[in-house]
Formats: C-alpha cells, sequence, structure tokens
C-alpha cells in the first residue's frame, strides 16, 4: 500500500507520541545553531515592527509625500517576495550556512545604510536591499533547522521555538520601536545592524560548513532564475500598487499579464532543462502546496488585521504609537509563551488538527473585533481578539512550518522553505491590498461614521477567509483521519 505526501505528514506527527526520540536533550552545539538561525527570524520580525512604526517621523524628516513614504514598508516586501524562490533554491544548491552568511550581510548593509542617508529615495532602496537579504536568510535557516534536527518531536520542538524567537521580536519591536522612534527614526534601522552581526558571528561559528554540493559539474539554470525572480517581482509590485493605481487600470493588468506570460516562460524552461531551478514535481506535493495556502491565510489575515486595528486605535481614537504597542503587545507574549510548547501538541494532535484550531481561534478574533464602535472599552473589547491571536499563531504556523517540510528531500528543503515563505508574503500583500481597497467603500475618510464602516468592510473580507479556510482545514483534517482509520484496518486485516 502506497502512502501519500499528505498522509505521511499526517501519520508521521500522530505516531510520533508512540515511539521515544532520540537524543532527546540538546548540547551546547545544538542549541547554539538554533539561537544563532532564530536570530534571523527574530531580526525580520523586530525591524518590520520598528520600521512600521517609524514611518511618520520618516516621512516629516525627509520631507516625503504620502505616496513615497509608504514604499518604505513596500519596497521590502518588493525585495522579500521578489527573491524568495530563487534564494530558497540558491541554498541547496550553494549552500545553506553560505546563502545565510550572505543574506545576513546583505540586510545589515540595507540597514546601515537607510540609518545614515538624509535621502527618501535612497531609505526605499535600503529597505528593498534589506528585503532581499531576508529573502536569502527565510529559507535558509528554516532549511538548516529542518536539516539539522531529526524529523519528529525534536524538528517540531525546534520549529516551535523557531516561532517564539519570532514572537520575542515582534513583542521587542513595538516597544523598543516606540521608544527609539522617539529619541530618532534612525535607531529603528541602526539597531537591526548590531542584531545582524550578531547572528553572522553565531552562524559563522556554530552552524555546520555546507557539505560539497552533490550536483557538480552541473550548470545553474540562469534562464529560470530570471524569469522566476521577474515574474514574481512585477506580481507583488501589481499587487502592492494596484489599490492606489486601480485594480481595472491599464497599468495594473497590463502588469498582471506581463507576470504571468513570464511565469509561463519560466514553466516551459524548468520543463526543459537538465537541471531546472525548480523541479516541477515538488509542487505535485500537496502537503507542500496545502500549507502554503494556509500560510497565505496566516499572515493575509493577520496583517490585515494589525493595520485595521492599528488605523482604529491611532486615527480614530487617537493613541500615540506607544500606547497601540502596548496593546497588541499581548500577542507576542503569548506566542513567546506558547510556541516553545507547540511541538509536543503537533506530536499529539498531527499538523491538520493543530491548523484547524488556530484558524477557529482567527475566526473568532476577527469575529469578535467587528464589535468596535467610537468608544469600545480596549478591556471588554479589544482585548479579546488581541489573546486569541496569540492562541492562534503558535498553533498554525509552526504546524504549517511542519507539514510544508516533511517529507521533503534534504537536497530541496531549501526550495520547499522558499515556496512556503512566498505563500506568507504573497498571501500578506494580496490580502491586504484587497482588504485596503474594500475599507476605501466605507465613504469619505473625515466622517467617523463612514470611517468606522470601512474599517468594518476590511474586517468581513478578513473574517471571510478565516472562515473558509478553517472548513477547508476540518475537511483536511477529518479526511487524514478516515485515510488513517482504513490504513490502520488495513494493516490488522493483513496482519
Amino acid at each position: 500500500m502506497t502512502t501519500s505526501p499528505e498522509e505521511k505528514v499526517q501519520t508521521l506527527a500522530e505516531t510520533q507520541t508512540k515511539a521515544p526520540a532520540e537524543g532527546n536533550s540538546w548540547g551546547l552545539r545544538e542549541w547554539g545553531l538554533l539561537v544563532s538561525v532564530c536570530a534571523a527570524f527574530f531580526l525580520d520580525a523586530l525591524d518590520n515592527i520598528m520600521v512600521g512604526i517609524a514611518v511618520p517621523p520618516i516621512q516629516a524628516d525627509l520631507g516625503m509625500t504620502t505616496e513615497s513614504v509608504q514604499w518604505v514598508v513596500s519596497a521590502y516586501v518588493l525585495g522579500f517576495g521578489g527573491f524568495l524562490l530563487l534564494g530558497g533554491r540558491m541554498a541547496d544548491l550553494l549552500g545553506r550556512r553560505r546563502m545565510f552568511l550572505v543574506g545576513v550581510a546583505v540586510f545589515a548593509v540595507g540597514s546601515l545604510v537607510g540609518g545614515i542617508t538624509n535621502e527618501g529615495l535612497v531609505v526605499i532602496v535600503a529597505r528593498f536591499v534589506m528585503g532581499v537579504g531576508a529573502a536569502f536568510t527565510a529559507p535558509a535557516s528554516l532549511s538548516i533547522i529542518v536539516t539539522s534536527f531529526a524529523e519528529g518531536p525534536q524538528r517540531n520542538r525546534a520549529l516551535g521555538i523557531y516561532t517564539a524567537c519570532g514572537a520575542v521580536g515582534y513583542s521587542t519591536g513595538v516597544i523598543v520601536g516606540g521608544s527609539l522612534t522617539e529619541i530618532n527614526w534612525r535607531w529603528t534601522f541602526l539597531l537591526p545592524v548590531a542584531v545582524a552581526l550578531i547572528a553572522f558571528a553565531g552562524a559563522l561559528s556554530l552552524v555546520p560548513r555546507d557539505a560539497a554540493s552533490g550536483r557538480r559539474g552541473g550548470s545553474f539554470d540562469i534562464a529560470g532564475a530570471v524569469t522566476v525572480t521577474a515574474a514574481m517581482l512585477l506580481l507583488v509590485y501589481s499587487i502592492v500598487e494596484a489599490p492606489t493605481a486601480g485594480w481595472t487600470s491599464p497599468g495594473t493588468l497590463g502588469m498582471f499579464a506581463a507576470s504571468v506570460v513570464l511565469l509561463l516562460a519560466f514553466v516551459l524552461i524548468e520543463r526543459r532543462t537538465a537541471q531546472p531551478l525548480l523541479r516541477l514535481g515538488l509542487l505535485r506535493n500537496g502537503a507542500l502546496v496545502g500549507a502554503s495556502l494556509v500560510a497565505a491565510a496566516i499572515l493575509g489575515t493577520y496583517m490585515s488585521f494589525q493595520f485595521i486595528g492599528g488605523l482604529y486605535l491611532q486615527s480614530l481614537r487617537g493613541w500615540s504609537p506607544m500606547q497601540m504597542a502596548l496593546a497588541f503587545l499581548p500577542i507576542g507574549l503569548l506566542i513567546a509563551t506558547i510556541a516553545p510548547r507547540a511541538g509536543k501538541l503537533i506530536s499529539r494532535f498531527g499538523v491538520r488538527w493543530m491548523i484547524f484550531a488556530g484558524f477557529v481561534a482567527y475566526t473568532a478574533s476577527y469575529l469578535l473585533f467587528l464589535r468596535i464602535d467610537e468608544a469600545s472599552p480596549y478591556v471588554w473589547v479589544i482585548l479579546p481578539s488581541i489573546l486569541l491571536i496569540g492562541v492562534a499563531f503558535p498553533f498554525s504556523f509552526p504546524a504549517a512550518n511542519v507539514q510544508a517540510t516533511t517529507g521533503v528531500a534534504d537536497s530541496e528543503q531549501g526550495l520547499a522553505a522558499g515556496v512556503l515563505q512566498t505563500g506568507y508574503q504573497v498571501g500578506a500583500a494580496i490580502v491586504l491590498a484587497i482588504v485596503t481597497a474594500t475599507m476605501a467603500a466605507g465613504g469619505e475618510a473625515g466622517e467617523t461614521t463612514a470611517t468606522l464602516s470601512g474599517y468594518h468592510n476590511g474586517l468581513y473580507v478578513v473574517t471571510g477567509i478565516s472562515v473558509v479556510t478553517m472548513l477547508l482545514t476540518l475537511v483536511a483534517a477529518l479526511r487524514a483521519s478516515a485515510r488513517r482509520r482504513v490504513a490502520a484496518s488495513a494493516a490488522v486485516a493483513d496482519y
């Protein structure tokens, strides 16, 4: 009897409690490797939160227009989303440690330039460079963890700690970002340089050197790399610009069409080349594709929720950036508390049930937030949604990572991580763009009632996506459970 990749993921997670894990205790080397690699995820969360808080002072200090300053955030998304697939595959081909170090160094240089320049355009370019650096570190760090820790409880535990490090970065970012911004926005760029140097030094000494490539003498798929990177850059750019330019404008439709043409060209190149950048058969891995779609829903709905929540608290309620940061702080604290224990939960209940449970909490959070009005009390209206997000994220995020990487050959772990990370980033860009366009239908921005209506419109979209994802993950969990029962019955009958 053959087993599909989807069944393998669920069966492994469900049966791991029956077999003792080998090497339950980690030594200094394992902990050092994990902390060094997790520092990149910490840095990404820290930087995004801090720079997001610093956008208004950057605009005021450098005299940037509203249209240009939004690219301080969007340029990072463009660089990150555009180069993820290339970064993931290069980690497999050229070495995960090597690409991790290169990515961290590029990130540090971009952050340093952004912190010392007096030109708005240079800040935008620096943020793009930082996004490119993150596009190399994200898949490399995840694949280093996956290939360094045995599949099962140990890997689940490591991925839970990986999530917790991101939460610590988030929690630190909202407080440190608010504090540094009040001193000078430049420190939100300069502090990550120090963190990047620490991550670089730790990885240089603690992450094992890359083994010799199994593809000696092969040629690098330059044509595939160029077409897929150009396609992703155009796709992310068109999504980011669509709310401003118009979804049906000739420019937007033209960019979408060009990205589709480039993706089709990439597929043709990969089918004909002897050593493709992306083995198309990997996309027939249902577990990986499903995890990537879940990732898109996770980050897409959460980033949109955070966007609406930030506007509601600061623009409508008049809260300061520090007050808003403290309002969202429980999310990071809960993730940091629960995520290290997520590995045990995944091993006990399985990835699909953990993802479903996460989306039950997401959906409840978004539904409760729909109660906001002109004077909603924080404790009774806002805090419950914040707490539910803090539970949902450590349930769903590590489980999606486990599902995406289980059963994938070590030689393709970087690419699998790149596909998963692309799901996160493109999903966030698409959902946020749709939510932003929906909010604009609420009415005139200056009217409180119309503004609230726009927030509610955006929340309806977020909640709808969460409900659909919750139902689909429930169906997937039930089908996997049914397949396991059939397989168990067949095994008993054969015996």
